[in-house]
């Protein structure tokens, strides 16, 4: 696969930019990308003889988003071979890439290095997608949200998950995870509702499992994200010292609180629960394999409702996340809108995916349009500060200076 190579200057001429920085977008700047960087915005700015100008009406240039909780691997295909296994994440990376989102955290695939592999194919150019930043497997007990199909083992001794119990356990698993690459590690702190052995009220790790699984991460650098919905789990996580709680959907201010005082960020993934809860009553959407996360959902939905209006009242460092894999990943935008419906504002919603996220994710490089930033830059149409659903318009993208969708990118946009 060819990419487009990049430019070594190009003048942007959107209509409107927003820099992640202030509070509003601001008409008529234009931006010099030189060598995959962001050397200079004005208004207006001149090109230089043999700059390639790319002029965006009617457009907002933002920073390129940043999803911090997806799986590129089809779930349903963890028991197949490695190869088909990867192979299902290409259109996967493609399409996250055209809704502009030019970095993912992936957190969980069935192999041990599969998206540690996918990482490494898009940094070499193998693969077009977002760069990704990488846990290999969520880290589970036995019985946990991680131990993904406890009648394998039972029937035939066959383990499906990163499975650890105990501090000798869970040491070795942080460590091995190290080993094949991993930037992140990822812990079940609670249940899911598609756990076949627990709930989402339940309570996975004891305290000292998890102070030793984060310990035992920090040690070796690396910062840990904990699948966690109440506040038992997520007060045990907070305590432990992960850098991020994914879901926290049914936590209370006793967690927020405990959130905020820490620094620790919430990603609330809000869209993949109204996506099930919205579809409760819709017999062709759950097949007999879902039946048992349908009945969980149906018990837990007033509770989630209630829960997902909760974090837009605190002061929580809110990182995007969506879970994109959990349903299509080129729906993974409908975050934005989401988060609207339950009280976030516009401005905190995108901060939510470019600088707060770049922020979580330890990259200060992305996540602003400012002079020695990384170019990674996305155009929508019309104005998500007025129009929230501008967000799924990504009309141009560009990855590190690269233009790898729009006119000129051998990519055309996609039409809405």
């Amino acid at each position: 696969m060819s990419h487009t190579a990049p430019t070594r200057e190009v003048l942007l001429r959107p209509d409107r930019l927003w820099d992640a920085i202030g509070d509003a977008p601001v008409d008529g700047v234009s931006v010099l990308v030189r060598e995959g960087r962001i050397a200079e915005l004005g208004r207006p700015l001149t090109a230089d003889p043999g700059v390639e100008v790319i002029d965006m009406p009617g457009c907002t240039l933002l920073p390129g988003f940043i999803d911090c909780h997806v799986h590129l691997l089809n779930e349903s295909a963890e028991t197949s071979p490695v190869a088909y296994q990867t192979l299902t994440a290409v259109p996967a990376l493609r399409a996250l890439l055209d809704n502009g989102f030019t970095t993912v955290r992936d957190l969980d695939s069935a192999h041990l290095a599969l998206n540690v592999a996918l990482r490494t194919a898009v940094e070499d150019g193998l693969v077009l997608g977002p760069r990704i930043i990488a846990a290999p497997n969520i880290l589970s007990p036995r019985g946990g949200h991680g131990d993904k199909r406890p009648e394998l083992s039972q029937r035939y001794g066959t383990q499906i998950g990163a499975v650890a119990d105990g501090v000798e356990e869970v040491r070795r698993a942080v460590r091995e995870q190290a080993r094949a690459g991993a930037d992140w590690i990822k812990f079940a702190g609670g249940g899911g509702f598609s756990s076949p052995a627990d709930s989402p009220d339940s309570t996975a790790y004891s305290q000292t499992e998890m102070d030793t699984l984060v310990a035992t991460a920090d040690d070796l650098g690396l910062p840990c994200a904990t699948h966690a919905f109440g506040d038992r789990a997520v007060l045990r996580a907070v305590a432990a010292g992960v850098r991020s709680v994914e879901h926290g959907c049914f936590a209370t201010s006793r967690s927020h609180t405990a959130m905020e005082e820490a620094g620790t960020y919430l990603v609330p993934t809000q869209y993949v629960q109204t996506y099930f809860l919205d579809r409760l009553d819709d017999d062709a959407f759950w097949s007999d394999s879902m039946s048992f996360t349908r009945t969980s959902y149906r018990t837990h939905a007033e509770r989630l409702r209630d829960g997902l209006r909760r974090p837009a009242r605190t002061a929580v460092k809110v990182a995007f996340g969506t879970d994109a894999g959990m349903f299509p990943h080129s729906e993974n935008w409908r975050e934005f809108p989401t988060l609207l419906d339950h009280g976030f504002t516009a401005l905190r919603a995108l901060r939510a995916a470019t600088c707060v996220a770049a922020e979580l994710l330890g990259r200060p490089d992305l996540g602003t349009v400012t002079p020695g930033a990384t170019a990674d830059l996305v155009a929508v149409q019309g104005d998500p500060f007025q129009d929230i659903n501008a967000t799924g318009r990504a009309r141009y993208v560009f990855q590190a200076g690269r233009l790898v969708k729009g006119p000129g990118s051998g990519r055309c946009p996609t039409r809405r």
